[in-house]
């Protein structure tokens, strides 16, 4: 899943501009919990956790060999028993095919995850449930227990120590590497992308005044028409949003987590979107600088999306913003990058951001990512008219991640992907109450 960034408003709400420069300069004293100082030449190619993994899978072959070899010496000569469990090989009486599954684990992990460096599950998937699948097979048909103590003890370790790698991989090696190579990102995005303009650079006099038969002349008419191009984008966004919003009671619910609740609605021409709606103690304006006027610093605090840049500030209330989601579903889903139009709007009531997918010269596919398309979505904070200490926080969110993802998949990650940065964006909000007491 992704954070839609949004833009800041600047000279057309010099209250909140107050506000926002106060904000900004606590939030850059306080300490990120998440994201250590990661210099761009100091990153390992190879993480420690994966190297830990590689390491028990190698202790996971020798234990096995030398349980092998102990029952081969426990009645007989070692050269007798190889024999007849090697050369005279018995399905029902031979303990060898433990240790040849053993080194077929061992192959296909060390390959798949020291030599190729996968990022999937697919291959551990494989050989734990070949593993599961011969070790119930082998213990039903064979007479292994008549014979010794070995007979439970090599089937049983096998099979643990199997499955305990699948769960070192799952739980810690993907889903730790994902972690730092978000920090990774967000590192480098602060340490090497300039900090953007305010507003749009001047265009000189010459150029507006230029022949049309000159190249400067078709630059500032293909500038104007693209930006022209943005703010129909934006309005059409935000158009989409508010009839949303006035739709409420055709919201079909579909999960709750910790009071925040998640709803979907058929948009025409533009499908399945979620919806996420969460009441906040705090004032309204806490979370309209947090999530809409200080996009590029969320990636601070929000573990959903490793990078955000503004690339273009079209006007005061429209800009261009490219974002990485971070891996979700545990890996199952990679990163995957947006450029959106969004537009910014505050009303009496409420602040709204909405955008929606768009291109960008500055941003083109890259092969690094899968370019994911989002449809009119975004951020909503309700005031309250009763009480200014409490909000009500809505996120629209309509997203193709593209790629060969079953469907079914993408609905669990984007639920859970939003009430994820529910979570962040409170743990966010507490932070900065703290910092103010």
């Amino acid at each position: 899943v992704f954070i839609l960034c949004s833009i800041e408003l600047g000279g057309s709400l010099p209250a909140i501009s107050s506000l926002n420069a106060s904000y900004s300069q606590a939030s850059l004293s306080l300490p990120s919990p998440y994201y250590p100082p990661l210099p761009p030449g100091e990153r390992r190619a190879f993480s420690d956790v994966r190297r830990t993994f590689c390491l028990f899978v190698t202790f996971d072959l020798l234990f096995i060999t030398l349980l092998w070899i102990i029952e081969l010496n426990i009645s007989k000569s070692i050269w007798t028993s190889l024999e007849n469990e090697v050369v005279h090989y018995n399905f029902k009486s031979s303990f060898f095919d433990i240790f040849l599954l053993a080194v077929f684990r061992f192959l296909c992990l060390q390959l798949g995850y020291a030599a190729f460096r996968l990022r999937h599950w697919w291959v551990i998937a494989i050989t734990t449930l070949v593993t599961s699948a011969f070790l119930i097979a082998k213990v039903i048909c064979s007479d292994l227990f008549s014979q010794n103590a070995f007979g439970y003890v090599l089937p049983i370790t096998s099979f643990v120590v199997a499955w305990l790698e699948t769960w070192f991989l799952d739980f810690k090696v993907l889903t730790q590497e994902a972690e730092d190579e978000r920090a990774y990102l967000a590192a480098v995005n602060a340490a090497c992308e300039p900090a953007p303009l305010i507003s749009p650079r001047p265009v000189s006099d010459g150029q507006f005044y230029s022949p049309p038969e000159s190249l400067a002349g078709h630059f500032v008419q293909s500038l104007v028409f693209k930006d022209k191009q943005f703010l129909r984008q934006g309005r059409e966004a935000m158009a989409v949003v508010e009839q949303i919003l006035t739709q409420e009671e055709n919201w079909k619910f579909e999960k709750t987590n910790m009071g925040d609740a998640v709803y979907t609605l058929e948009i025409p021409f533009h499908g399945k979107t979620f919806i996420l709606k969460a009441l906040l103690q705090c004032a309204a304006e806490l979370v309209y600088q947090e999530v809409i006027l200080q996009p590029e610093k969320m990636v601070q605090w929000n573990r959903t999306v490793s990078v955000c840049q503004i690339l273009q500030r079209v006007d005061d209330n429209t800009m261009v913003s490219y974002d990485v989601s971070a891996g979700a579903a545990g890996g199952v889903v990679s990163p995957r990058d947006f450029v959106n139009v969004r537009r910014v709007e505050r009303r009496r009531d409420c602040y709204i951001s909405a955008g929606i997918a768009t291109s960008h010269s500055s941003k083109p596919p890259h092969s690094r990512y899968v370019r994911g398309e989002n449809g009119p979505g975004g951020f909503v904070v309700l005031k309250s008219s009763s009480n200014p200490s409490v909000c009500t926080f809505i996120w629209v969110l309509n997203t193709d991640l593209k790629g060969r993802l079953p469907r079914y998949l993408i609905h669990q990650s984007l639920a859970a992907t939003m009430f994820e940065f529910m979570s962040h964006l409170r743990q966010r909000i507490n932070e900065v109450r703290i910092s103010y007491r």
